[in-house]
């Protein structure tokens, strides 16, 4: 059975319940040193946030007829020229930074990606839910 395409508004939704759980990650990093698997699901959860975040985007932009996108870069300058976001350097950095971070080569980049989330990162992605609260709602 085919599924119905979701609404940007249920994409934000699964937005805000994935960037809680990261937040939930973010304050236990904070709290202890991470062993391995905790900072593996550390990332893992900030990618899926930030996917969504995407994802939220490039529905935002198919509601008012714009797109499609060749990528996360190009579908995240469009959101800078539309104020979706603030800081457009930022979020290209984020999409920078998962393509660098790939646990399969052996370019260490795991700590300052970690270091990112938990400090830049984050409050992007909450600035983003701020702003799209505003504009959907």
């Amino acid at each position: 059975m085919k599924s119905l395409p979701q609404t940007c508004s249920q994409c934000f939704e699964e937005y805000k319940a994935a960037l809680e759980d990261l937040r939930t990650y973010i304050q236990r990093a904070k709290k202890s040193i991470l062993n391995e698997s905790q900072s593996r699901e550390l990332i893992i959860n900030f990618e899926v946030a930030h996917e969504l975040g995407l994802k939220v985007i490039t529905k935002y932009f198919e509601k008012l007829g714009k797109g499609p996108f060749s990528g996360s870069r190009d579908a995240t300058v469009e959101a800078f020229h539309a104020d979706l976001i603030d800081d457009g350097k930022g979020w290209l950095d984020m999409v920078i930074d998962r393509i660098q971070y790939n646990p399969i080569y052996p370019i260490d980049t795991q700590e300052d990606f970690i270091t990112n989330i938990k400090n830049k990162y984050i409050r992007l992605l909450d600035k983003f839910e701020d702003k799209m609260e505003k504009e959907l709602y």
